[in-house]
């Protein structure tokens, strides 16, 4: 073996012992929907400046919200109930009694002059004006100067060089760190040691900290916004929980916790072990159809799919992801799609082998992994870029799935690029494998390949006939948008929370079944302790509910309403205008990025397929009148995501033939590259509709709508990259004055102008 084959299957093995002992030794952290978690209800109070209605109420749920995150939990539910409750449900939660004081903590911030030492009788009467500091002495406050509001970001951090223990660093926006620096300037213009010169720092009306003012800092000049630290007595959690409320910010009202309690999984045993059973027969048919395609090499490459398996898991393990159904899939997904570069590597070896007379295997496999590293790396930075947005923007349900996605890539490139890499080069050795065409599975072209060769269609002759059918498919869609609106589900637009009490007990999986075959197949079921099913649903009047509580009974036996609630949507608006802020951002990063690698034409054309693919996939949904929530919502960001990876593909080959050929007409050289990339991306969806195949038969109804959403986007978004962006992309060229791609410069040793990079593993003889 060559030293790199040498390294890289050291590394493979390094990791894959890595994971393989996390993954045996580590427990998943599960959703509500797999394990349950802790549910508990919120009463929010009127306070001295707001009153507690739906509108104040609102924003204390987004305020909870980004604690929660802070928190580390993951897909969390938090949902209004009437005009002043709010439910929150956190999945694996270990400590709820700490989750419930951070929580529920109200976490008014606010920074004060100190006029002077207090008195006992003062002390209590003024709240606000007269508090004891961190040793209980009285301390004289003035008015609050600014308030948590003004701080933009809070970390806890220990000063081990000052020996000041844990602290809490402070950043503020613009406005409020001019005040800062005026207060600090004010307290410094009173000597050293007298009170005044101390700034007091209270959180929900105690002094957590009152520091003096450096002596080093001069009278009206203050400290600068970057230079606060809160010091006090902490512990390390105490520090970390102090700047996890500065960051997430004042409640808006008080709140108390009226009820705690502990609720089961939505989803039942026997709809897990359906998606379970779906998930593997699918991934088996893709390993079973990339091994009939490529035979050896496609065997390796399932085998290093598996690996990627287990390191993306063990990945998701170690970071504390929390899985969910949907997640599970979607990672399932991954595995369908992380063949993509396994097929784009063996397409172009083929390729290779075929156009050079007498190349060996070995040569020919790596020229493919050389050709193929620039569509590689293209598809994959722009869906980290997007993962990487979505993560930092975003907020609950995006940000798990900018995490997901992003764990998912690495693992998928590690997989091909070294795992699937090394297992190849070593096989190619084998003068065996090397002589029998039907062993390897390289030296021969293709059944797509050869039919292509053969017919040699001519796509683009009009390209306007395809944007024709791409802007009638559109019309259509965004007809059902109209006519038959978006069914949109709980999470977007709240609804009824209704608990019941049953004689016989009833799971989880067999009341949902039973609520479908009444008509409502968009309740979520939960166990809320013994006997009790909590029931969530849409906008239901009181004779559906009678209708919905007759269904239950038939199984349950004499069923009782303990509570009914109306609720607000989990999704709130701000969740919502985050994630579509976050989806903008991306989007335009990376047509930012592809314009730089590419050009302005191919950037603006893949990104005009991707707003087609999203377009197409809503109509086809209202068309159904299948439901859009959350699970749509995962659906559909995998669908932008995969859009995007084709088209960069497609036009990675467009830039490499047009660079070879500059005299050529761009229609011409786009028409050949497409050509030479179906044989990819007929394979690589393939691998993907296997999984989703199986998922939406076998999964139940708890995978259908998600399993329906990403099989309707992967045809959709096969298409629109050839069909699509192509075309628009020769649209634009042709008005553009740009010229064609220069070819790349052979790097190496050459023998004479013009002469090609030799080959590493071709020692030049010739016969």
């Amino acid at each position: 073996m060559t030293r790199a084959t040498t390294v890289r299957a050291v590394l493979a093995a390094a990791v894959l012992l890595v994971s393989v002992l996390i993954t045996l030794t580590m427990s998943p952290r599960l959703g509500l929907d797999l394990q349950g978690g802790t549910r508990m209800v919120l009463q929010a109070e009127d306070s001295a400046t707001a009153k507690a209605d739906r509108e104040s109420t609102d924003r204390t749920l987004e305020v909870l919200r980004r604690r929660v995150d802070s928190l580390g939990v993951s897909e969390p539910t938090l949902t209004r109930s009437g005009e002043d409750r709010i439910i929150v449900e956190l999945p694996d939660v270990q400590d709820p009694r700490k989750a419930a004081e951070v929580i529920g903590r109200t976490a008014q911030l606010s920074f004060h002059a100190v006029r002077g030492p207090g008195t006992e009788q003062e002390k209590g009467k003024a709240a606000g004006l007269t508090l004891p500091d961190e040793e209980g002495r009285p301390l004289a406050l003035g008015p609050a100067r600014l308030t948590g509001a003004g701080v933009k970001d809070a970390g806890a951090s220990f000063d081990a060089q000052q020996g000041a223990g844990w602290t809490v660093a402070l950043d503020f926006h613009k406005g409020a760190g001019r005040d800062w620096t005026r207060l600090t300037g004010e307290a410094a213009c009173h000597p050293a040691q007298d009170e005044r010169r101390r700034v007091a720092i209270v959180l929900d009306d105690r002094v957590i900290s009152s520091p003096q003012v450096a002596p080093s800092i001069g009278c009206n000049v203050g400290l600068p916004s970057g230079s606060t630290q809160i010091t006090g007595s902490f512990g390390a959690d105490e520090a970390r929980d102090l700047a996890l409320l500065i960051k997430g910010g004042a409640l808006p009202l008080p709140v108390e916790i009226v009820e705690q309690r502990t609720v089961g999984p939505t989803l039942g045993a026997a709809a897990i072990d359906a998606s379970a059973r779906a998930a593997l027969i699918g991934a088996a048919a893709t390993a079973l159809f990339i091994t009939f395609v490529y035979r050896l090499f496609g065997a390796l490459a399932a085998v290093a799919l598996a690996a990627y398996g287990v390191i993306s898991y063990a990945a998701l393990v170690a970071l504390g992801v929390t899985l969910t159904l949907p997640g599970l899939a979607g990672f399932v997904l991954a595995i369908g799609m992380a063949v993509d570069a396994n097929v784009l590597v063996f397409e172009r070896a083929r390729e290779e082998y075929a156009e050079r007379t007498g190349r060996s295997l070995r040569s020919a496999m790596t020229a493919g992994f050389r050709n193929a590293w620039s569509a590689v790396a293209d598809s994959n930075v722009t869906t980290l870029i997007a993962a990487g947005l979505l993560f930092f923007l975003g907020s609950g349900p995006v940000k798990g799935f900018g995490v997901t996605l992003a764990i998912g890539v690495l693992a998928s490139m590690f997989s091909a690029l070294v795992i699937a890499r090394a297992l190849t080069e070593i096989a190619s050795r084998s003068r065996f494998v090397g002589d029998y065409r039907g062993v390897n599975g390289i030296a021969r072209p293709g059944r797509v390949r050869t039919w292509l060769a053969r017919r040699d269609p001519q796509l683009f002759r009009s390209p306007r006939r395809w944007l024709l059918i791409s802007t009638a498919l559109i019309a259509v869609a965004v007809l059902g948008i109209v006519v038959r609106g978006v069914n949109l589900g709980v999470e977007f637009t709240g609804g009824r929370l209704v608990e019941y009490s049953t004689s016989r007990p009833v799971d989880v999986q067999t009341a949902r079944t039973v609520l479908a075959g009444a008509g409502f197949g968009d309740a979520e079921v939960t166990t809320a302790g013994a006997g009790d099913l909590s029931v969530r649903t849409g906008d239901l009047d009181n004779h559906e509910e009678h209708a919905l509580r007759a269904a239950l009974a038939e199984e349950g036996g004499h069923t009782t309403k303990v509570r009914d609630e109306l609720i607000g949507p989990s999704l709130g608006d701000e969740l919502r205008r985050n994630a579509l802020i976050a989806l903008a951002v991306a989007v335009l990063v990376q047509l930012a990025y592809l314009a730089v690698r590419f050009r302005w034409t191919f950037a603006l054309a893949s990104v005009a397929a991707l707003v087609h693919d999203v377009i197409l996939l809503v109509g086809a949904f209202a068309w159904l009148g299948r439901t859009v929530d959350g699970i749509f919502l995962a659906a559909l960001l995998t669908v932008i995501g995969y859009s995007v990876n084709d088209s960069v593909v497609v036009f990675d080959r467009v830039r490499e033939l047009w660079a070879k050929a500059r005299r050529e007409s761009v229609t011409t050289v786009a028409n050949r590259a497409v050509l030479q990339t179906v044989p990819r991306t007929v394979n690589t969806g393939m691998g993907a509709l296997f999984i989703l195949a199986a998922l939406a038969v076998l999964g139940g109804d708890s995978l259908e709508d998600f399993a329906l959403a990403l099989l309707i986007g992967i045809c959709v978004g096969t298409y629109s990259s050839v069909l699509t962006a192509v075309p628009v992309a020769l649209t634009l060229e042709k008005r553009a004055k740009t010229p064609p791609p220069a070819r790349k410069r052979a790097s190496g040793r050459t023998s004479g102008a013009g002469a090609k990079r030799r080959d590493p593993l071709d020692n030049g003889a010739r016969v």
